[in-house]
């Protein structure tokens, strides 16, 4: 049983706002929640009413310190125990998540905004549904036979790299936690979760709900800030591996913090993402996908989000009348409440940010700002972080709304009349994390998909991250993937050869 200086229930429960309160204010260490070492905590808001709902540690390098300690202590006898056994245990990992799905939707809906119908449950269920899948993995942890000499016994094997810390970000906080910590588990190290300010609380939850399986101080979190918690963290001595998801600047700081102590990073950084739709394409089911594309449901606030749509042009403007009436069919509201598609932007940094852009957009000569949806009358929702979605013609290509990551519920839709033409403005951009193509002609798609310069296409869908597709970007979206088993093996384990001379 765990130690619990906090009231958190055993059993799941449907009261986010309770539940909240009652996770706030610490840390998970070493298979028990403490506070932190300085005593300080900060707020937890509810973006879409600006009202706090909890406390969360604030932690520092003493925290990260004590963190750490934990997990190299557990990783020693984990990497011990038989990989299909720490399997086993991720897997069971996955059971007691699969219980807790609408008790964690409704909590991630509460402290981030997002909607608990279209995107937080969701999420919850494609956590449990990654726990499952590197559960399974425990037995590919092989190494391989190498024919050096008829009298050499030449093998190569599977190590674990110790500790792995791991940031993550607040837009999907519990699912991109999940693709970092169940392939690290399986691969026999243990982790340090620093979770996002924004977002620390259903991620803090899920963190007990998996040490009521794990052995103490295989998985831990703390919370705080990235100069105080994340950069101690990855400075640590004692940690040999870094995951980050984030912005490309903080992805740099934390390539050259780690290059100081040469440990290998994955870096999952920011998109442009493009998406391309041909004439001849099946225009009722793009249209359904690009609203699936631009994760309107979510505010825009995805590094995947198809921020950029080139339409051809004999369908152009048809496309945006569609896409303006199904967007206006979408219902902003409370996030807990089922009837609503749209729930709000994470804080009041990111409000300001998204809201100077589309204001930019306005100004710009010849832009025309296809506004949608409807702001909710509730009067309880007056001061939440509500963007009417904006979709923008008429821009050109240098705008800042075409070339920067808005990660807001913001998109700009382009004619064009040439397909080498639409892949050069696709491909001319800083970022290469996703794409997108819609056509009937299998032969121009594939055509396409190959010189997209992105790390993942997708022809005629749009589906967000799935457990066993590798995923990750090139050039400044990152370095590394995620999602499969490419992942636990080449980012979380490093290959030793062994060799026996038989003379």
């Amino acid at each position: 049983m765990l130690d619990r200086p906090h009231p958190t229930p055993e059993a799941p429960t449907l009261d986010p706002f309770a539940l909240a309160k009652a996770l706030s204010g610490a840390h998970f260490i070493d298979g028990r929640y403490v506070p932190a070492r300085s005593g300080r905590t900060f707020p937890v808001v509810n973006p879409a009413t600006g009202i706090e709902i909890g406390r969360a540690a604030e932690g520092d390098g003493a925290d990260v310190d004590t963190a750490v300690a934990a997990a190299a202590r557990a990783q020693k006898e984990w990497a011990k125990m038989p990989a299909r056994k720490r399997g086993a245990l991720v897997h069971a990992c996955s059971a007691a998540l699969k219980a807790h799905v609408e008790e964690l939707g409704r909590l991630i809906a509460l402290e981030t905004g997002k909607a608990l119908r279209t995107e937080s449950r969701v999420e919850a269920n494609v956590v449990a549904d990654i726990f499952e899948f590197y559960g399974g993995l425990g037995s590919e942890l092989k190494g391989e036979s190498v024919p050096f000499a008829p009298n050499v016994l030449s093998v190569t094997v599977r190590e674990p790299l110790g500790v792995v810390g791991a940031i993550i970000p607040w837009n999907v906080p519990m699912l991109l936690m999940a693709l970092k910590v169940a392939p690290a588990l399986v691969a026999g190290n243990t982790v340090v979760v620093k979770s996002a300010e924004e977002a620390p609380l259903a991620v803090l939850r899920i963190c007990e709900i998996l040490n009521r399986v794990l052995p103490p101080g295989v998985f831990n979190m703390v919370s705080g800030f990235g100069p105080e918690c994340g950069a101690p963290l990855v400075a640590h001595p004692e940690v040999k591996k870094v995951t980050f998801t984030g912005s490309v600047e903080t992805g740099k700081i934390v390539y050259k913090a780690a290059a100081e102590k040469l440990i290998p990073v994955t870096l999952e950084l920011g998109g442009k993402s493009p998406m391309i739709v041909f004439a001849d394409c099946d225009f009722e089911k793009t249209v359904a996908g690009a609203l699936t594309s631009m994760r309107f449901t979510r505010q825009g606030q995805s590094c995947t989000a198809a921020s950029r749509i080139y339409v051809e042009r004999p369908i152009f403007e048809k496309f945006v009348a569609a896409m303006k009436q199904a967007v206006d069919g979408m219902v902003m509201g409370d996030p807990l409440d089922e009837a609503t598609d749209i729930g709000t932007i994470i804080s009041e940094g990111q409000f300001a940010k998204v809201k100077s852009y589309i204001e930019e957009g306005t100004r710009t000569p010849g832009a025309v700002a296809h506004v949608c949806s409807a702001m909710p009358k509730d009067p309880a929702l007056k001061k939440g972080l509500f963007i009417q979605p904006v979709i923008f013609t008429g821009l050109t290509k240098e705008s800042r709304l075409v070339k920067e990551e808005i990660f807001g519920p913001v998109t700009v839709i382009q004619p064009f009349d040439d397909a080498e033409a639409v892949l050069a403005e696709a491909n001319d951009s800083e970022y290469g994390l996703a794409a997108s193509l819609w056509t009937n002609n299998l032969k121009v798609g594939l055509d396409l998909a190959h010189r997209l310069e992105a790390g993942l296409v997708q022809i005629n869908q749009n589906l967000v991250v799935q457990a066993n597709l590798s995923y990750g970007g090139v050039k400044s979206s990152g370095l590394g993937k995620e999602a499969s088993l490419e992942a636990m093996l080449e980012h979380f384990t490093h290959k030793k050869t062994i060799m026996v001379n038989m003379a």
